[in-house]
């Protein structure tokens, strides 16, 4: 395998950014400047609980499974290990474009925010967090760029395949692929076969190129590849979100649509695409693995599936199994015995952050409340002395009795005029 081939058709799947919560000015990454030609800036950090979070509550699993001692490898544009939600989450790695270590360097946040929607920490304040938040991310770095902007060395079918074999050899037990290539490649195909083989799951972005229906959409890979799960993505209606591609190779689908993750250096953006329900079910693997420790890759693909939950489409209209659901994943079995009771729900930690912010708009409603009556007595109180304030004027300010109105003049007939005149005086005698 040579560097020197021609490049494949590519994409990094979901790349286009809906909303960046960009800071004024960009910040430079550990190493950044000697690698990338043109670094995105980092976002400001989300607070509030991402739409996702709330879809698949992973608090509920993590009294069973957090990921831990499981090594999810993210074949990507690299990871920032310096973002504070990932610090001391992300190995060294692997930089498949030069063929040495370095794969903890992102230009782009794309990588940065796939792995942080498997394995971003929870912070006080911060609303975003992992789905997995125990996870070892092992980055591979196979592009220095997006497919929509920006400039910098991207994946080849070669690049690709050696990084899915250097993740393998690294020792990963998950392999998530948000990158797509649309033809397949030999050298691709080798290279998952050997994950396959030494029994990897591994998880693709089922591509963003849905044509609808003015022709079929273009084949994704590795997604399309035996042994790969193929991830659409849905919105917060549960709706295949537009560009989700439609096709055998979607399996399941996840949260794609306008959800939170991490960028390069520190804070956050909101993402559309594949690229981004991927790693929803890469961090449902690792959670299957980290719990049952014995199951094969075939296993952890199949309870997945099952587990899933139902779609508003079926697999026809891309949305594959349904819905993945990490909670019924870890704690359900596939299984012909009895039913097993599992304990009660655990209660779902609150954010100190959060609720202290609820406490003081609580306490400001009621003071704005209790002003507005106020206001309104002092209002009315303002115009009754008004209407008052004339009337006492004329009075003296003295108490008066409302009088009787006069009885009204009876009206009396008026005589005709008289055709003699009285005598004014008495006629003498």
């Amino acid at each position: 395998m040579t560097r020197d081939r021609p490049i494949a058709a590519f994409a990094l799947v979901g790349a286009a950014v809906v909303t960046v919560l960009a800071a004024p000015a960009p910040v430079a990454a550990r190493a950044a400047t000697t690698v990338c030609q043109n670094p995105s800036s980092p976002g400001e950090v989300n607070t509030e609980t991402p739409w996702h979070q709330r879809w698949l509550a992973p608090q509920r699993v993590w009294p069973f499974s957090t990921g831990a001692q499981v090594r999810v490898a993210v074949v990507d544009s690299g990871t920032d290990g310096d973002h504070p939600q990932l610090a001391g989450r992300v190995t060294a790695g692997f930089d498949a474009l030069r063929g040495a270590s370095g794969g903890d360097v992102d230009c782009v946040s794309h990588g940065t925010a796939v792995a942080s929607i498997i394995a971003a920490d929870r912070q006080d304040g911060v609303g975003f967090h992992g789905l997995a938040p125990d996870v070892t991310i092992v980055p591979v770095r196979v592009s220095e760029r997006n497919a929509t902007e920006g400039s910098g060395e991207t994946v080849t079918g070669a690049v690709f395949a050696r990084a899915i074999v250097r993740a393998v050899d690294d020792g990963a037990d998950v392999i998530n692929m948000s990158v797509t290539l649309y033809r397949p490649d030999p050298d691709v195909e080798r290279a998952v076969r050997y994950a396959v083989d030494r029994d990897v799951v591994l998880v693709a972005a089922a591509g963003n190129q849905h044509q609808d229906g003015t022709r079929p959409d273009p084949v994704p890979y590795p997604a399309a590849y035996d042994g790969v799960i193929g991830v659409g993505a849905v919105d917060q209606s549960g709706a295949r979100i537009r560009q989700s591609q439609v096709g055998p190779y979607v399996d399941i689908v996840a949260p794609g649509g306008a959800v939170v993750a991490a960028t390069r250096v520190r804070g956050h953006a909101v993402y559309d695409g594949t690229s981004f329900a991927a790693p929803m079910v890469s961090a449902t693997a690792a959670l299957i693995r980290s719990a049952e420790p014995g199951l094969s890759a075939k296993e952890v693909t199949r309870r997945i599936l099952a587990t899933a939950d139902p779609a508003r489409g079926d697999a026809s209209g891309g949305y594959g199994s349904g819905v993945v659901n990490p909670y019924r994943a870890v704690t359900e079995r596939l299984t012909t015995a009895k039913p097993v009771t599992q304990p009660p729900l655990p209660e779902v930690p609150h954010d100190a952050a959060a609720l202290a912010r609820a406490e003081r708009w609580g306490l400001a409603g009621r003071l704005a409340l209790w002003i507005g009556l106020g206001l309104a007595t002092i209002a009315v109180g303002v115009a009754v002395l008004a209407a008052l304030l004339p009337r006492g004027r004329r009075t003296r300010w003295r108490p008066t009795r409302p009088t009787a109105e006069p009885p009204a003049r009876p009206e009396i007939d008026e005589p005709e005029e008289a055709f003699f005149r009285v005598p004014t005086s008495t006629p003498r005698g």
